[in-house]
């Protein structure tokens, strides 16, 4: 009887490990997706992708129907709070310019792009959470439907949601340049 037991945890065991590699398959591309959005540098988003699924993997079940909304959550939640960081922020974006400086034919235009992410990045960092992550995950590519699932509140609030956080994202806008 002890032999069928341990086989059956055995089974169990590997039977999670499947079921968190299909998620992780399945999910890691948008979650890099979700990161990469608010934070501009894909081997943040990485890093941030990585820390959401060891998360997940040690509080959740990997067969947990909530699994792929939970990760699309916490990426943008984690994201949002690397970018409230201001030493990164600063790291990134002087990169990013350089970077994009080189592919960019018209500098003028370039510096101006720059400025405009730089402060939509600060008014994203300095709105509350639920509505800052409203605005990237749907910029993100994830449906009314996935939003909704994602953070927990019905398909219907979505629209109102975005509305809001999109009215509150420009007056950040426009306080951030005012200052």
């Amino acid at each position: 009887m002890g032999l069928n037991l341990g086989a059956r945890r055995l089974t169990a065991v590997r039977t999670d490990e499947e079921a968190f590699e299909a998620l992780f398959t399945a999910e890691y591309a948008r979650v890099v997706r979700i990161a990469n959005r608010v934070l501009a540098d894909p081997h943040e988003a990485e890093d941030v992708a990585q820390e959401v699924f060891v998360d997940f993997h040690r509080l959740h079940s990997a067969t947990a129907q909530y699994g792929p909304a939970w990760l699309h959550r916490a990426a943008a939640h984690a994201s949002l709070n690397r970018l409230r960081g201001s030493r990164r922020r600063q790291k990134r974006e002087l990169a990013q310019a350089l970077d994009e400086g080189d592919k960019m034919l018209d500098p003028q235009k370039q510096a101006e792009l720059e400025e405009d992410r730089r402060r939509l990045r600060q008014a994203l960092g300095r709105m509350a959470p639920k509505p800052a992550a409203v605005l990237v995950l749907r910029a993100s590519g994830l449906s009314y439907a996935e939003v909704a699932q994602a953070l927990g509140v019905g398909i219907g609030q979505i629209g109102t949601l975005l509305r809001r956080a999109e009215a509150t994202l420009r007056k950040e806008v426009t306080r951030g340049t005012s200052e």
